[in-house]
C-alpha cells in the first residue's frame, strides 16, 4: 500500500479553491449574523415615536418567526426544484445534498420556542415551571403550535427516510398552520386572510428556497444549467405577481385605502411593510436583471452573479417578514 502525497503544483491549484469556499462561508456566516439583528433589533425602532406598546419579548419573537419561515423555505425550495430538474434534458442525475434535516431541526427549535411563548399567555417564560404544556391543548393558538412542532419533526424524519418526497405533507401542514394562527376568529372575515396569507407564504417558499437550491445546483457548471435557471425564472415571474397580489389584498384588509398612506409611516406595522415592499422591490430588479443576463449574455450562467445577490436579498426580505409578524397590528380607523 503506497501513500501518494500530492504534489506542490497541485496543492498550489487547489489552494485558490480552498480560499474561496472558507471565503463563501464566512460571508455566510456574517449575512446571517447581520440577518438576525434585524428581527432582533427591528422592534425598538420601528415603534420608536408612534406611540404604540411594544410586546413582551418581541424581538426575540419575531427571531423565532425568521428561523420558523426560513426553515420551512429551504426543503420547500428542494422538493420544487428537484421536481422541476425532472423535465430538463441531461440534467445531473444526483442534486445537491440536502439541507433539508438541518431546515427541519432549525424549524422544529423555533416552533417549540414559539410554543413555549404561547403556553405562558404569550408572555417569555422565565423558567420551566412557567410552562403550562398542558393548557396548549385548550386553547387555539395552542394547537397550532403544537401542530407545527410536530410537523417539522415529521418533516426532518421523512427527510431522512428513503423517500423524502413525502416531507411535502409536515410541510403544507405548517404552511396552513401559519396561515390560520395569523388570523384569529375576532378578525374580520379571518378566513380570506387566511387563504391570502397561504398563498402568500405558498408562493414565497417556493421563490425564496428554490432560488436557493437552483443556485446550489448550478456549482458543477453543467450545460443543463442554464436550462434549470430559465425553467425557474419562468415559474419565478409567476410566483412573484402572486406574492404581489396577495401581498397588497392582505395589507388593504388590515389599513384601508383611505389610510394606508398615512399609516405607512406613523405605524410600526406599516414602517416596516414599506421597507419590506422596497426590498421585494430590489429583488424583483435583481431578477429582472438575472433573466436579461439568461437570455442575452454569452455564456447564460453569467446570471447566477445577480442571483446570488438576489438569495442575499431575500434573505433580508425573509427577516422583515419574521420581525413584521411580531409588531401590533394597525388600528382600522
Amino acid at each position: 500500500m503506497t501513500l501518494i502525497r500530492p504534489t506542490p503544483e497541485a496543492a498550489d491549484a487547489n489552494e485558490p479553491l480552498r480560499r474561496a469556499g472558507t471565503g463563501r462561508a464566512v460571508a455566510v456566516l456574517v449575512l446571517v449574523a447581520l440577518g438576525a439583528l434585524i428581527p432582533l433589533l427591528g422592534p425598538s425602532a420601528a415603534l420608536r415615536g408612534t406611540g404604540e406598546a411594544a410586546a413582551p419579548g418581541d424581538g426575540g419573537i419575531a427571531l423565532l418567526r425568521t428561523v420558523l419561515v426560513a426553515a420551512l423555505c429551504v426543503p420547500v425550495g428542494e422538493l420544487f426544484v428537484n421536481r422541476l430538474a425532472r423535465s430538463v434534458p441531461g440534467a445531473p442525475p444526483a442534486p445537491p445534498r440536502s439541507w433539508a434535516p438541518y431546515a427541519a431541526g432549525a424549524g422544529f427549535l423555533a416552533a417549540l420556542g414559539l410554543a413555549s411563548v404561547v403556553s405562558t399567555g404569550n408572555l417569555v417564560p422565565d423558567s420551566l415551571s412557567d410552562l403550562d404544556v398542558g393548557g396548549l391543548y385548550a386553547t387555539r393558538d395552542g394547537k397550532l403550535a403544537l401542530l407545527e412542532v410536530n410537523a417539522f419533526a415529521a418533516a426532518g424524519l421523512c427527510a431522512l427516510s428513503r423517500r423524502p418526497g413525502t416531507q411535502l405533507w409536515p410541510l403544507a401542514a405548517v404552511v396552513v398552520a401559519e396561515a390560520l394562527r395569523a388570523h384569529p376568529p375576532t378578525e374580520h372575515s379571518p378566513m380570506i386572510g387566511s387563504g391570502l396569507t397561504l398563498v402568500h407564504l405558498t408562493c414565497a417558499a417556493l421563490w425564496a428556497g428554490g432560488l436557493l437550491h437552483v443556485l446550489r445546483s448550478l456549482r458543477g457548471g453543467t450545460p443543463s444549467g442554464a436550462a434549470l435557471l430559465g425553467l425557474y425564472a419562468r415559474v419565478a415571474a409567476v410566483l412573484l405577481a402572486a406574492i404581489t397580489a396577495t401581498g397588497v389584498c392582505s395589507s388593504l384588509r388590515r389599513m384601508p385605502s383611505g389610510t394606508i398612506l398615512d399609516q405607512l409611516t406613523t405605524t410600526a406595522y406599516g414602517r416596516v411593510l414599506l421597507a419590506k415592499v422596497l426590498l421585494v422591490a430590489a429583488v424583483a430588479a435583481l431578477a429582472l436583471w438575472a433573466r436579461i443576463r439568461l437570455r442575452r449574455a454569452a455564456d447564460p450562467l453569467t446570471a447566477c452573479s445577480p442571483a446570488r445577490v438576489e438569495v442575499a436579498a431575500l434573505g433580508v426580505v425573509v427577516a422583515v417578514s419574521g420581525l413584521l409578524t411580531a409588531l401590533p397590528v394597525p388600528i382600522r380607523w
